[in-house]
């Protein structure tokens, strides 16, 4: 029954390449780092279960007008002594009954039915909050697998540049011995390794924190991290891309479902105040000790009724309603104007990151081209060992800046796709079991009995649910 949640993914929205093709022998993918965290995500249990029990509110509201029928039994034993003017009894009597009632809500002047739809507007908003959790694990994982490639790539440089300092603090200190430099050039060359040192530890320290994050992300340590996919095309129009966030992202949505389940609660709370009508019956039998037949007696009935004065609880709760609608509708304008602004924030990232490693790409050739003169120059004597050490200091920053540069820019790619609704396991086309949310739902918005047929499908289906 566990099958009825899920199903396999057949298709999707968006074609981003995730590497699947060309997967190398015993390295993780970004595929793979997406796949773990969407299996292992306990955020995606917990909102899970929170849209099962948006599910139930539908069906509590649908069982209001269906029949309830309850039971009573009880039983009462009189004794004592009767005094009459002459003489006097002792009283020794038994009753016991039992009884069936039966009640049907015929009308309510549709206050059931907007709390129907109104529940059902609710699972609506939670199923898109689920897709925007969805979308947020689904980012951090590809944060998390970027972030320990580019830590990784850290303590490889700072390894390299530890390693050229080493030599360039063994070339001093054989210059200093015949007399070609002085000792201020080797206590340079000393403090650039000192230096060097501290910021391999640096690096190493978080590398040890990236590699905890992606633990704790995709559920299981990374092991060698192959190169990501090429960067997904995006759309880089600010006013398109915030006209398709607008549209399908899941937390404008959610909010626009939130709205009208606020508005459907108005007009119960209106409903509320008007008559209605209940049908109802009992059967009941009684049975007296020393009695030679027992009695059964019942009834049926059907009342029509409604408020005159409740203390001034219903018009306070339709002054509630209305409040709570006019609460969703302020927070649907933040949502909206939110939306566009992660949308531009995150294209103007996407471009600046882009930027960046155009530059840092054109630095790397200069400063390289730089290190290598001013290293040769300081050979004959033309340089200082300073002048070295700079050369060499910003060669190893424009590497750093462009390792920055390249995450930034795949990190922003995809954060677009988050901020237009796009990051969700059916658009990249993961291979997992993507959760139904409509299987519960059909399952239980009919309010079924327990003893039902539906009701036993429903048991064994929370049966396998509690063994994951």
């Amino acid at each position: 029954m566990k099958a009825m949640f899920i199903q396999t993914v057949k298709g999707g929205a968006l074609a981003l390449a995730l590497g699947f093709s060309a997967v190398q022998s015993q390295a993780d993918t970004l595929a793979d780092a997406l796949v773990g965290s969407y299996n292992h995500s306990g955020l995606l249990d917990q909102n899970r279960a929170l849209l099962r029990a948006a599910d139930e509110g539908v069906a509590i509201a649908a069982s209001a007008l269906l029949p309830i029928i309850q039971w009573s039994a009880g039983a009462q034993r009189d004794f004592g002594r009767q005094l009459g003017t002459t003489s006097s009894s002792t009283v020794d009597v038994g009753t016991s009954n039992i009884a069936l009632t039966a009640s049907l809500l015929l009308y309510d002047s549709g206050s059931s039915a907007a709390t129907i739809e109104s529940s059902k507007e609710t699972v609506l908003a939670t199923r898109q909050t689920l897709v925007a959790i969805e979308q947020q694990v689904l980012l951090r994982a590809i944060e998390a697998f970027m972030g320990v490639r580019q830590a990784s790539e850290f303590v490889a440089l700072r390894q390299n540049n530890l390693r050229l300092l080493t030599q360039e603090l063994r070339a001093a200190n054989d210059r200093f011995e015949v007399g070609e430099v002085t000792r201020t050039d080797v206590a340079l060359a000393q403090a650039r390794l000192a230096q060097a040192r501290s910021g391999l530890a640096d690096a190493q320290a978080d590398l040890l924190r990236a590699r905890a994050e992606y633990t704790n992300v995709v559920g299981h340590k990374p092991g060698r991290l192959s190169s990501p996919p090429k960067v997904p095309n995006v759309e880089t129009n600010v006013a398109s891309a915030q006209a398709q966030a607008v549209r399908r992202h899941p937390q404008m949505i959610s909010v626009q479902h939130s709205v009208s389940a606020a508005e459907l609660l108005i007009l119960a709370a209106e409903a509320d105040m008007k008559p209605s009508i209940t049908l109802s019956g009992r059967l009941r039998a009684n049975n007296s000790t020393g009695a030679s037949n027992g009695v059964t007696n019942g009834f049926v009935a059907v009342e029509v009724g409604g408020p005159l004065y409740a203390g001034g609880s219903l018009s306070a709760a339709m002054r509630r309603a209305m409040a709570s609608r006019d609460a969703e509708r302020g927070n649907l304008h933040v949502v909206r104007h939110d939306t566009q602004q992660n949308v531009a924030s995150a294209i103007a990232s996407l471009g600046a990151a882009r930027a960046r490693l155009q530059a840092s790409e054109r630095q790397i050739r200069a400063a390289r081209v730089a290190f290598r003169g001013v290293r040769e120059e300081a050979t004959l004597g033309a340089r200082t060992t300073l002048d070295v050490l700079d050369a060499e200091q910003e060669l190893l920053d424009a590497e750093a800046a462009r390792i920055s540069a390249e995450v930034d820019e795949y990190v922003a790619a995809y954060t677009v796709l988050s901020t237009m609704g796009l990051l969700t396991a059916t658009s990249l086309r993961l291979n997992v079991q993507q959760y139904d949310p409509t299987a519960y739902y059909n399952l239980v918005k009919d309010a079924p009995a327990v003893r039902s047929k539906q009701g036993q499908k429903l048991d064994k289906v929370l049966r396998a649910l509690q063994k994951d």
